[in-house]
């Protein structure tokens, strides 16, 4: 669909959802529903307020907040330019994985007002999905969103984002004839999505990984680095810095969480043999998959759909709160997202350069997303 199409579209719909009732309206359960009969059910709540997720829709409705400082790879575009992009995350949440969510997004990007506005509004929601907010801030609201809220705060193009990378590296790695804990791999773009996703290949047990910025690469030699950022350097262990020329060169694996146009053939041509490349900037990869295969890359993937191999997060966040809320289970652990990636790479039985991950619409997704967060929560419980 062009441009053009998606205005129209958006235009003739008014937005992407709405709310619906759950039985029809009649005179006689008029009286049930709201005036006189609600009341029973609110004093209930009043004297038994954890029987909310029962009585209530709270129980399978997870908020979609952004303050439109990251918005897709437009950047800080405000809170009105986030609405249709928070539309399209309740959307898939519903039309995916089954659950209730709705958008919101807020007129500040002050971490304390956030931190303020949606612990005011939790008691109305079973999850928080935190969306395109800028690092480092987006950091900061999450950790302190999950001191003080006993529901899931996933901001999911750290989380989401890095459950599919992995899934998909899973397979690409295996199709190379690699081992993904000895491979050299490279994350370009040190934000909210590099951040999650070097956290993720450490905890997978990737021994050598070097996250890289605009300014280079992120060392710990560095005296300009964020509390964030020089706590990666420290996971890492890089201690000198470079260039992002300099990192990739023999690498096995790229992956591009940053800009339009960031990778040029000669970056795929120097790294190692059968390079795997990940180039997931939206709306416009670091480089064309056409232009990294005739640089020699083995396997190629984006964030888009109309090109193969599409990693994306709507792969994992409706079924991940789906399988938070079936195993009534606040906190989503490294455990629980190692899962995840695993039971995501496994529903491709026979793997190809064009086909390492999953479709968005393969039926399989939502299920083996509930059961691996099911096991996961067993296991951390246990």
């Amino acid at each position: 669909m062009t441009e053009p199409d998606a205005l129209s579209l958006h235009a003739q719909l008014h937005g992407k959802i709405h709310v619906a009732a759950n039985a029809e309206l009649t005179e006689d359960n008029l009286t049930k529903f709201y005036t006189p009969g609600v009341a029973e059910v609110s004093k209930i709540l009043a004297d038994h307020p954890e029987r909310w997720a029962e009585l209530t829709v709270s129980g399978q409705t997870v908020a979609v907040i952004s303050d439109g400082s990251a918005v897709l790879g437009l950047g800080n575009v405000g809170p009105v330019a986030a609405i249709p992009v928070m539309e399209g995350k309740a959307m898939l949440f519903r039309a995916l994985g089954g659950v209730n969510a709705w958008p919101i997004v807020l007129s500040t990007q002050d971490p304390d007002e956030i931190v303020a506005a949606i612990t005011a509004i939790a008691p109305s929601f079973a999850g928080i999905n935190l969306e395109d907010i800028a690092a480092p801030a987006c950091f900061e609201i999450e950790q302190r969103l999950q001191k003080e809220l006993s529901i899931p705060v996933i901001h999911d193009d750290q989380h989401a984002t890095a459950i599919v990378v992995l899934a998909g590296l899973y397979n690409a790695t295996k199709l190379t004839s690699r081992v993904l804990a000895d491979a050299r791999v490279v994350v370009n773009g040190a934000g909210a999505a590099g951040s999650g996703i070097v956290r993720l290949l450490n905890a997978a047990g990737v021994k050598s990984v070097t996250l890289v910025d605009s300014r280079g690469v992120v060392s710990l030699d560095r005296e300009d680095l964020t509390k964030e950022k020089l706590a990666l350097a420290k996971l890492t262990g890089v201690e000198t810095g470079g260039t992002f020329s300099d990192a990739v060169k023999g690498a096995d694996i790229l992956i591009g969480v940053s800009v339009a146009g960031a990778f040029h053939s000669d970056d795929i041509k120097n790294m190692a043999a059968q390079p795997i490349v990940f180039a997931l900037a939206n709306p416009e990869p670091e480089i064309l998959p056409e232009q990294a295969l005739e640089a020699g890359a083995a396997i190629v993937a984006t964030g888009r759909s109309d090109f193969p191999n599409q990693i994306n997060n709507v792969l994992v966040f409706p079924g991940l709160f789906r399988g938070l809320f079936e195993a009534k289970t606040s906190r989503l652990t490294d455990a629980h997202k190692l899962a995840a990636a695993q039971a995501l790479a496994e529903i491709i039985e026979d793997p190809t350069s064009e086909s390492i991950i999953p479709s968005v619409f393969d039926s399989a997704v939502v299920p083996a997303m509930i059961r691996a967060i099911g096991d996961a929560t067993i296991q951390v419980e246990e």
